[in-house]
Parts: C-alpha cells; structure tokens; sequence
C-alpha cells in the first residue's frame, strides 16, 4: 500500500501509523493506537519483572575470638545458611581471625569445611575459601532444582 493512502487510512480511523518492521522490504507498518500499544507494553515487562527472582548474596560471619567454636553455634551458622540457600539466594561465610591467629589458617580452613558438608543437600561452593587480609571467605551457592522428567 502507498504511504499516503495508509496515512490517510490511519487518520480517518484516528489511530496512528506504526512501523513495525523497517528492514522488512518493502517496509511493515500497522494502524493503531499508539499510547495504548506503548501502555500494553509497559503492562507485559511489568509483569515479567514481578515474576522474576533477584538473587541476593547473604552474609554469614564466624568469629573465633577465643580459638574454639561451639558445635552449636555451628549448627544454627548452617541452619541459617540452608535457610538462605533453599530460598534462591547466596550465601558467603566469612571466618574472622582475630589476634594472633592468623597464623594457624588451617583452623579457618577446617570450621569452613564443616560448615560445607552440613550444608552439602542444600548447597554447593562456587568459591573454595581464599583467605583474603585476616578474613578467610567461602560462597555457596543453591544447587540447581532438579528438572521434571519428560515422559
């Protein structure tokens, strides 16, 4: 159709004349409202942002101010941590070394080791702990749903 005539189209029917696809040759055009059209779109990626989930890094901290950690304190540090991991989010374990101790790493090392394998059905590491100044860090992250198997 010749641009004028769809002009004219579009301007009797007041509505607006879009290109849709100017690569296209010739090029594609449609009649229509274009406040409504740019609304509806706005609607969809509304929507499509609502059902998207952000995944957060959470924070979980250790400190061993006196050497020893207590099997319990562990315990609830992993239930938190299992926590964090069920609902979509990471988690990254900070062990704090305070004083002298910053001279047996191995220490750190081990409570971090505990810490994955009580948290081993809910998550995996995506970062092995690294000591970084006096801290020593490891990430978790939630390990992936498995699919639904297709019949």
């Amino acid at each position: 159709m010749n641009v004028r005539d769809a002009l004219t189209l579009a301007q009797e029917k007041n509505l607006d004349l879009i290109e849709v696809a100017p690569q296209a040759q010739p090029p594609v055009c449609r009649i229509m409202d274009y406040g409504k059209y740019k609304y509806e779109q706005g609607k969809r990626e509304r929507e499509q942002h609502k059902k998207q989930k952000q995944s957060d890094l959470k924070d979980i901290r250790i400190d061993s101010r006196y050497g020893v950690i207590g099997d319990h304190d562990l315990q609830i540090k992993a239930k938190n941590i299992i926590k964090f991991l069920e609902d979509g989010d990471k988690v990254k374990v900070t062990f704090r070394f305070s004083g002298r101790q910053i001279a047996h790493p191995e220490i750190g090392r081990q409570v971090l080791e505990q810490i994955t394998q009580m948290t081993s059905e809910a998550g995996q590491v995506e970062r092995q702990p690294t000591l970084e100044g006096r801290m020593m860090i490891l990430i978790l992250s939630p390990k992936a749903a498995p699919s639904p198997a297709r019949a």
